[in-house]
Order: C-alpha cells, then structure tokens, then sequence
C-alpha cells in the first residue's frame, strides 16, 4: 500500500528545479502573502483535478487533507481570500513559463509518435481557436457583444502528442487570423487549420517562408483548373481530383498568392464531398485529406479541457486570475496525457481524469493501479476470525 496520495504522486512527476528557475525568473515569490508559488500552483492543480468550483472549495479540499498534505510539499493551504489575491496579482506568465519547460522537458524524453502519417517526417501543426462565453456583468472587461461576455482561446496542437505548443487568449472579437499572423512558424512545418483562416496574404506569407498549409476550400472559392494530376489507382473512389488551380478572386492576385493544389476527396464515412487546398505538392493526394482529418484532435482538445478541467468556469474574475486558471489548467492536462501515455492500460483521457478525481486521496501506487486499474486484491487473512469458507 502506498504511503502518499495519488495526488501527491501525480505532484511529485513535476520538477521542481525547472520550476524555481522560473520562479526565480519572474520574481513570483515576492508580495505573496507568505503563499508560495509552489503553493499557489498545488492548489490551482487541485482545483482542476478535484473539479473544485470556487476558491472556497480548494482552500476547504487541501485543509481536509490533514497531515497529507505535506507529501504534496505544500507549506501553508491558501485561505480563500488569499487564492483570490494571489490569483488577481501574481504574474501568470510564470505559469506560462513552467507549461513549456514541462513540454520541452517532454520533448527530450520523448513524446508519443502520432497514430497516422507516419511514413510523413514533417511537423504537422494541428490550428484553431474557441470562444470561451462570461457573463458580463462579472467580467466586463471581455465585452463581446451588446450583451455578451466572452473571450477566445488560441491554440496550436503539435500533431506528434497532442500538447499545445502555443496558446493565447484574446477577447473574443479579435478574429483568428490576426493572432494566426502573428507567429513564428518553423519552416518545413504543415499547419492545419479550418476555413475561419482563410487570408489570401497570410497564405502567401506562409509559402514565401517555407510554412506548408492544408485546409478546407470555402464553398465560393473562384478558381480556375490549370493542370490536373494523376489519380493513385488504390484512391480511386476517395479522391475524386487533384489539380493545380489559380484562384481567381482579385483579393488572392493582389496578395501575390500563386497556383494552389487543390483535392476533391469523398469522404464514404459521412457521405460527403470535400475540397482541401494546400501549397503542399509532394504528399498523395490522400495523404493531405487524412492531415486535414486528423484536424478533429484540436476539436477534441477544446472539449475535453472545458467538459473536465476548469477551463469554462472561472474562480476569479480579473484577467490576471483567469490567464492563471488556463495556464495552470494546461499543466494538469499535461501531466493527465503523461499518465495515459505511461499507463499500460488503454485510457480514454476522459475517464482516466475522473479516475483521478475520485481516487484524489487514496492511497494506492499510482502507476500500478493505472496499469491495471481493475484487479480486485485479496483481503489478507483474518487471523482469529471464523469463517465460513
């Protein structure tokens, strides 16, 4: 039988060096209230996994802990007032900073390899952004509408692990595009995005630099077919054309953009016929459409974060508090896709989050019992005891 919780086991796959390096870098221990940055994170943890619905319940949930709590290294539980400072004024970039030590560190050790295209080398980047709605009478800094609240979440998936690799947050009126062109991407990566980011300059600015695109062609699309190419005799029936094609809206001529490759694919399993456009030219034509479908993962990331961590409701009402709660919020995802990537059973992340959730405080080897989760031990003998059998 363990001696320490499954949560403080969870904890303990954190490094803390890495961590008091950032820490150190943002200076986050300073005004803090005798509340760590260490402790701050503990409990913004907590309240993702424990699916903690305000401050007053993680203050409430770690004090119920006893004398466990000190396996979770924490040295003082916050007060519910003092979650809510700390949330309102230490900087969340620190959170920020310890996310993408925690992904290159992963990196290093080795992320798991994607389950498709793997006869393609090249990184493939999984693009979309999703309108997270607030009321506005709390949050009236993210008007969206006359009257409606809300702010977008940005985010690029690395194909290669699912993690994101970048993420903002915006209101939600800045389109996608805008934060889109901002970035830097490496050159030889595909990214793969949905028709929201159509920008014929930023496509064009995507090609000059060596950034491959895949997405879906807008249903008014104007092009015309300069070349059509040879069909793979095995995707017949699936890829209806592959083309060379010069889009004709004068928006596209004055960004510059020039001859796009353009695929109709049949998709038997939704009995439906898409167009992709890509100024990818060296992968089949099938190879493109199951990129883009392979585009649903982000969709599923934007879902599972909202339906099982904190990342739709929020425990403080400033942007500070918020941005803190999302960053902290895709540390506990991280180490949630760590444990399903060790464990030896098959986990939908889902259920292994609420497993986690239940068993916050129990007692059990962690790794043991993801592997097999479902093994009933035997009591020990009841010595002294009559028994019937």
């Amino acid at each position: 039988m363990a001696q320490v919780t499954v949560l403080s086991q969870v904890l303990q796959l954190l490094p803390r060096d890495s961590f008091n390096r950032v820490v150190k870098k943002r200076q986050s221990n300073k005004h803090s209230k005798g509340i760590s940055t260490w402790d701050h994170l503990v409990s913004m943890l907590y309240g993702h996994i424990a699916d903690a619905q305000s401050v007053r319940d993680i203050s409430n949930g770690l004090r119920s802990t006893l004398g466990d709590r000190n396996h979770l290294g924490v040295g003082r539980v916050p007060r519910k007032s003092s979650l809510s400072y700390l949330n309102k004024h230490r900087d969340w970039r620190v959170f920020k900073d310890y996310y993408f030590e925690l992904y290159d560190q992963l990196r290093v050790h080795g992320l798991p390899r994607r389950a498709h295209l793997k006869n393609i080398r090249r990184n493939i980047l999984l693009m979309d952004a999703s309108v997270i709605p607030l009321c506005l009478s709390l949050y009236d800094w993210a008007q969206y509408r006359s009257k409606k609240g809300g702010i977008k979440l940005h985010a690029v998936l690395d194909y290669d692990g699912l993690l994101p690799v970048f993420c903002d947050l915006t209101d939600a009126k800045t389109h996608e595009v805008t934060v889109a062109r901002e970035q830097v991407y490496p050159k030889g990566s595909v990214l793969v995005f949905d028709r929201g980011y159509t920008d014929f300059s930023w496509w064009n600015v995507l090609d000059s630099t060596g950034v491959f695109f895949i997405t879906r062609a807008k249903n008014n699309l104007d092009y015309r077919i300069v070349k059509e190419h040879p069909i793979r005799p095995k995707d017949h029936g699936e890829v209806l054309g592959d083309y060379t094609v010069e889009v004709g809206s004068p928006r596209a001529k004055q960004a510059g953009l020039k001859h796009l490759r353009l695929i109709r694919y049949n998709d038997k399993e939704q009995d439906r016929i898409f167009e992709f456009v890509t100024n990818q030219t060296s992968w089949t034509a099938a190879d493109v459409a199951l990129a883009y479908k392979e585009r649903w993962h982000i969709e599923v990331f934007f879902k599972f974060i909202k339906q099982n961590l904190h990342i739709k409701s929020f425990v403080g009402t400033s942007p500070n508090a918020v941005l803190t709660q999302v960053w902290t919020g895709l540390i506990a995802f991280m180490l949630l896709k760590y444990l399903q990537h060790k464990a030896a059973f098959k986990w939908a992340l889902s259920n292994l989050a609420n497993f986690i959730r239940l068993a916050c405080f129990t007692k059990v080897p962690l790794m043991q019992w993801l592997d097999h989760p479902f093994e009933v031990e035997k009591p020990p003998p009841k010595d002294g005891i009559l028994t019937l059998f």
